[in-house]
């Protein structure tokens, strides 16, 4: 019998969650969006041969679900219990230092890490169809928004 733990449960809630927080980028008030993306990805680069991925196999602990006890005219019995698999993950154990290293060298080529809200479709339509949304050097618009590509790069709209 299949009974999803308490921890599959919240991780897929949280999951759910972080699809609508906000997004995080990178911001240098001088550079546009195709230098920002070029830079990120040489310090991506960068970091990932510093700290390569190093996945660990882990395991969670068992589960044991007690068994009931059933009563009918007057006699009680007890129903064995089940134990079921905490289940196997990996882990990415330099993930963070991986993280940390591709944020000091943005930080180095003078960006700045920002989080910006999600766009809705409604303001990406809106947004990208702006006049004067290509100029450079006026800096984030209070309706910033961030989009993810499917390529992973981060826009910023309007664009800078």
């Amino acid at each position: 019998m299949f009974r999803p733990s308490l921890t599959s449960v919240i991780s897929i809630a949280l999951l759910g969650l972080a699809a609508c927080g906000p997004l995080p980028v990178y911001y240098d008030e001088g550079k546009d969006q195709t230098r920002t993306n070029s830079d990120t990805l040489t310090c991506k680069v960068a970091a990932l041969k510093q700290a390569p991925v190093a996945n660990q196999i882990r395991h969670r602990p068992p589960v044991y679900y007690p068994g009931r006890q059933h009563c009918s005219n007057g006699h009680c019995w007890t129903t064995s219990g089940d134990w079921v698999d905490g289940g196997t993950y990996t882990v990415d154990v330099n993930q963070g230092l991986r993280s940390q290293l591709e944020q000091r060298c943005m930080a180095q080529k003078g960006y700045r890490r920002l989080e910006l809200p999600r766009c809705s479709k409604e303001q990406i339509a809106a947004l990208q169809s702006l006049p004067g949304s290509t100029q450079r050097g006026a800096g984030l618009s209070e309706n910033a928004c961030a989009v993810q590509q499917s390529n992973g790069n981060t826009v910023i709209l309007p664009p800078l």
